[in-house]
């Protein structure tokens, strides 16, 4: 794209081997949750894919009885549009939100889908709208955690937790959140006397985790309000605690401080991140397999990945956009 500057653009340099400077078009990233009663999820799903197509707005927006998650990701005004919809819904003028931008577009469709649970946990008895442990500040943060009576708990996937964490965080290793409530009963003894201090990437894990934990006897609770992306934003880094990249659900794959993107790109076989020396390992190859992943599918599933690459690769080639789990 050359010529003159389009509307909302600025300069930068892209990873690639060209060197010139280019115009190109920022993308709104708006990471959205909120728990709240809908008596009727599905009826509010038509409506939302409207405002979001109308605005141009792509991304994944998850409805069930307990309330609104998701990412999206489209020009401001689009952008803008959808959450003033959001608002309108029941119970949710009151919701918040996390913005941050990318130089290419994190999703390629919009999806809006009805679940059982807007993130799951497979806990009937857990209720965020009913209590939640205490939220504490990104600026309080650092002053809590690193008290000696603090047990601090990572709550995201072990693939997550792999590319970054607080200083001193427990891992529980789970391969899903639904996994938690196991691990916690296997464990639960190790922190006898302590408060517990958890936190996830916005803050939706732990609104279920620190609920489960409350009706589970436990007083103490804490969560980071806003989650690691709120704490990334606004915590200076020479001041921080965190150590790593944060793993985002979309094209960006990990954000840094100051929700910079990170140097993270994805395998298409398994949805892991990789570092791009991870490339040259001889376990690497194209949206088929990673050195995380390698052992884990049989050759006749290399072989199905392999025919979905070339596919993608055809789909370019037309000038269309692929919309199967992998990219090109």
């Amino acid at each position: 794209m050359d010529g003159a500057k389009p509307d909302g653009a600025k300069p930068r340099r892209l990873r690639s081997h060209y060197d010139d400077l280019i115009w190109i078009t920022m993308y709104t990233v708006a990471a959205l949750y909120h728990f709240t009663p809908f008596a009727d999820p599905a009826e509010l799903k038509g409506p939302l894919a409207a405002v979001c197509a109308a605005g141009d707005v792509m991304g994944t927006l998850l409805l069930a009885p307990e309330g609104i998650n998701g990412t999206i990701a489209g020009p401001r005004a689009g952008i803008d549009r959808v959450l003033a919809h959001i608002r309108a819904l029941p119970g949710c003028a009151d919701f918040e939100w996390k913005e941050s931008v990318a130089s290419v577009a994190p999703f390629n469709r919009m999806k809006v889908r009805i679940k059982r649970e807007i993130v799951t946990m497979g806990q009937p008895d857990v209720d965020p709208t009913a209590n939640v442990g205490n939220y504490v500040a990104p600026e309080d943060w650092n002053e809590l955690i690193t008290s000696p009576d603090v047990a601090v708990i990572d709550t995201r996937n072990d693939y997550e937790v792999a590319i970054g964490t607080f200083d001193g965080a427990i891992d529980p290793e789970t391969k899903s959140f639904g996994e938690f409530p196991a691990w916690w009963e296997a464990n639960k003894d190790r922190f006898h006397n302590k408060r517990i201090a958890m936190f996830c990437t916005g803050g939706i894990r732990c609104e279920k985790s620190t609920n489960y934990l409350l009706g589970q006897g436990v007083e103490d609770v804490y969560h980071l309000k806003g989650g690691i992306l709120k704490y990334l934003e606004e915590v200076p880094q020479d001041e921080s605690t965190w150590d790593g990249s944060c793993f985002v659900f979309d094209a960006r794959v990990s954000v840094g401080h100051g929700l910079e993107e990170g140097p993270h790109e994805l395998c298409f076989a398994c949805r892991r991140p990789l570092m791009p020396d991870d490339k040259n390992l001889s376990t690497y190859e194209h949206g088929v397999s990673c050195h995380q992943c390698a052992g884990e599918t049989s050759d006749a599933d290399k072989e199905r990945f392999r025919e979905r690459q070339k596919q993608i690769a055809l789909a370019k080639e037309r000038g269309e956009i692929h919309v199967g789990p992998a990219a090109g």
